[in-house]
């Protein structure tokens, strides 16, 4: 999807953690904008997307100097305190263009040598099984949340036809648990999904996140309200679905498959630890 590739020379990498992610020291994006292009991506009414005037998914920037850049900020910021980190805030850090970039896999090497207190990484490819060697080194430093917003592909392909089939992305969760890596999976934004969902991700993780457009697009869903989702919603005939308490089925049913202390709500299911 991407028609716009750039290469950039960045003057800073971490950035300090505020808002729906102010349990965290820090956060870090590799890259600049996302091919996946989501429909109801928040960082759509964002100023990284709004000030850009191309349409978002079709723009990637690739951090140029991002290890060596990473290495000094780690070492700097360790000597102030404690160093959490959340990757990524603003883009998926496993897009496409990462199979031969690799420049994820160096921040993640450069984190192996010079550890954060915590790392919390956030994605919705399968391409994160790549990075399991230096996943396991970083040992309980780490956690891997893998975004599985529904069980029904059909829906996946209604409102993110660019991102990575489910299957293949349940499938990548449960190879780096049966590894030992800490693991989530997270229903973000939950999305219209079929009665066996809660069997499906309890095959896949033994921790859960739930979350929605309206307690985490970071404005109570006025952000998602502008991108008018509510559209795909009455197309596909699903607007019943659009609603601040439709989670709360979903968490009803996994009680029913998950111990309630491994099911987490929106921001609690995010935080460090």
């Amino acid at each position: 999807m991407v028609a716009n590739l750039q290469r950039k020379q960045s003057k800073s990498l971490l950035n300090r953690g505020s808002g729906f992610l102010d349990g965290y020291s820090h956060t870090l994006n590799p890259y600049t904008g996302c091919s996946f292009g989501c429909s109801y991506c928040y960082v759509r009414r964002m100023p990284v997307s709004l000030f850009r005037r191309e349409e978002w998914g079709t723009w990637v920037d690739v951090k140029q100097n991002a290890a060596e850049l990473l290495r000094k900020e780690l070492i700097r910021e360790r000597k102030k305190g404690p160093v959490t980190i959340f990757m990524s805030s603003s883009t998926d850090p496993y897009q496409p263009v990462e199979y031969r970039e690799k420049l994820t896999r160096s921040l993640l090497e450069t984190m192996a040598e010079e550890p954060p207190d915590f790392l919390f990484l956030q994605t919705r490819s399968p391409l994160v099984t790549r990075d399991a060697d230096v996943l396991l080194e970083l040992g309980e430093r780490v956690r891997v949340s893998m975004t599985v917003e529904t069980d029904r592909d059909d829906i996946r392909r209604a409102f993110s036809p660019y991102a990575p089939p489910i299957a293949a992305r349940l499938r990548a969760l449960k190879e780096l648990g049966d590894r030992g890596i800490p693991i989530q999976a997270t229903v973000a934004p939950m999305l219209p999904y079929s009665d066996n969902f809660p069997e499906v991700l309890r095959a896949a993780a033994e921790r859960i996140c739930i979350d929605d457009y309206f307690m985490g697009d970071g404005s109570g869903g006025k952000r998602t309200e502008k991108l008018g989702m509510i559209r795909i919603y009455e197309e596909l005939g699903l607007q019943s679905w659009y609603r601040p308490d439709a989670y709360r089925a979903l968490y009803n049913q996994l009680l029913h498959v998950f111990p309630q202390e491994n099911i987490f709500i929106s921001q609690s299911g995010f935080m460090p630890g």
